[in-house]
């Protein structure tokens, strides 16, 4: 094998070290956020309240107690054969749906080999047809459409089974990512920061670039693309919906804000599958190998951390009033017009610099020949939608309120399964309840507005990433790059 054939597919190992802390810090996050989501549905749960009753009162916390208060089921009762195979029948559909529904023929960027995959998008059309369907079940049988009590019935183990995909998957990806030859005709490449040669890290940063599997009837699948915006963005809004179900079912109505966090979320998903081919320009498609880290945070992660906000709503609806309600909006609208205004900039100067609504912007040109925007919106600040996108994660939250609230019961706290919003009996009698807010108020804020601290934290990370990884490319035509333009984010303040 030649150095130019194996430079072609096999990008030369990183010379900027690990990322996400190494191996210790991939084992870490592999294990650990898995767990942040069993314990924010437990922890935050129409048992006992939101936090946890004991969690208030340390000093009488067991394990015992928190058994009971979280309604634990036990180590097996995490999963569900019956409830996995709903959730791989939900994986074919969606494969099923991008294979026989019409859509547009797109080429990603140029590889590091020299061709060009080619990709069919039609997600946005996916998610009509699922969610038409689930309107149309809905009309006729309300809240009790078996779509929306299954999600509620099996939220925890809903959690385990796209956990466990998100497992198989990462592993499959990893162990067929040592059969990338030289030359191969399928342009299969490694991702140049994603064989360092520690198994824990290869496998969750992603080692092959984009792994692609052809299945009878489907044809070629690009695995990575696939789970970007499939199963877990339509399934972040599917629960959603199964959450206001559960809240027009318990309480009778639909709050204000239930409305406005579906709205908002909604908005935010179906903008994105509208505009699916963008997503052949981003880092996560041009740069990132697929692996655990990915595979978790679109099938597990993102649908349900995410909808965290409508989940508590489910059992306290909070009702925000006119100016409520205003507020709310004005900070969405503007953290959306930031977001989209600056991506589609961004998009059309990328695909066609003559473009008549971006050919007046301004930009400086590198010795690599690539073209860097330096007025615009781009000329604001280096990745000013990061910005748009964390103004919308706060009205993602703020119709939350000053979240927190206590379950008050007549009788002893139900058992795993059991729910005392879903008028259960314990010893034969109806549980009786009452939701309030009591000492419980401002502690539920810790789940309900987790998204935007976490959002911070991914969003600067990610920049970092890629200041980075524009310093190795541009050398210092970055540098120059970034006197012209010198904020990152926030103009004036970072």
């Amino acid at each position: 094998m030649s150095k130019s054939e194996r430079k072609s597919v096999l990008p030369a190992a990183p010379s900027h070290g690990y990322e996400f802390g190494g191996p210790f810090g991939a084992f870490a996050t592999s294990f650990g956020l898995p767990l942040v989501c069993y314990l924010a549905n437990f922890l935050c749960n129409d048992i006992t309240g939101c936090p946890v009753p004991s969690l208030l009162s340390p000093s009488s916390l067991t394990i015992g107690k928190l058994k009971q208060e979280t309604g634990w089921p036990g180590v097996v009762g995490l999963g569900s054969f019956k409830v996995t195979g709903y959730v791989l029948a939900y994986y074919f559909l969606s494969l099923v749906l991008q294979t026989v529904l019409p859509g547009v023929e797109r080429e990603g960027l140029k590889l590091a080999s020299g061709g060009r995959l080619k990709y069919k998008f039609n997600a946005f059309n996916s998610a009509v047809f699922t969610v038409a369907v689930a309107a149309a079940g809905t009309m006729l049988q309300g809240p009790e459409f078996p779509l929306w009590t299954f999600v509620w019935d099996n939220y925890t183990q809903l959690i385990t089974a796209n956990l466990g995909i998100a497992f198989v998957l990462a592993t499959y990806v990893y162990v067929k990512s040592f059969s990338v030859q030289s030359g191969n005709a399928d342009q299969r490449e490694l991702a140049a920061g994603g064989h360092s040669g520690n198994l824990i890290y290869d496998w969750f940063i992603g080692r092959e670039l984009n792994p692609r599997v052809t299945l009878p009837f489907f044809g070629e699948i690009d695995i990575k693309v696939f789970c970007e915006l499939r199963p877990g963005m339509l399934g972040w809004v599917l629960l959603n919906l199964a959450f206001m179900a559960h809240q027009y079912k318990v309480h009778g109505l639909v709050s204000d804000s239930m409305i406005l966090i579906n709205a908002f979320q909604s908005l935010y998903v179906f903008d994105a599958l509208w505009m699916e081919p963008a997503m052949l320009t981003t880092m996560d498609i041009t740069t990132d190998g697929f692996g655990f880290m990915l595979a978790f945070g679109d099938l597990a992660w993102l649908p349900f951390i995410y909808s965290l906000q409508a989940r508590y709503l489910a059992v306290y609806p909070v009702h925000l009033g006119v100016y409520g309600i205003l507020g709310i909006l004005a900070v969405q609208g503007f953290g959306y017009y930031i977001f989209r205004s600056s991506n589609n900039e961004k998009n059309r100067f990328r695909t066609n610099p003559d473009d008549p609504k971006i050919a007046h912007l301004k930009y400086m040109e590198t010795a690599s020949g690539s073209k860097l925007l330096i007025s615009g919106w781009w000329g604001t600040a280096r990745h000013i939608n990061y910005l748009g996108d964390w103004i919308m994660a706060w009205s993602y939250c703020l119709p939350t309120g000053v979240a927190g609230y206590l379950i008050q019961q007549s009788s002893p706290a139900p058992t795993g399964g059991q729910s005392p919003l879903d008028g259960s009996f314990v010893g034969g009698a109806p549980v009786g309840l009452e939701v309030v807010q009591g000492e419980a108020r401002g502690w539920g804020t810790a789940v309900t507005y987790f998204y935007v601290l976490y959002f911070a934290i991914l969003l600067i990370h990610r920049e970092m990433r890629d200041e980075e990884k524009c310093r190795r490319k541009y050398g210092q035509d970055w540098e120059a790059y970034c006197k012209k333009v010198p904020w990152r984010i926030l103009p004036g303040v970072y």
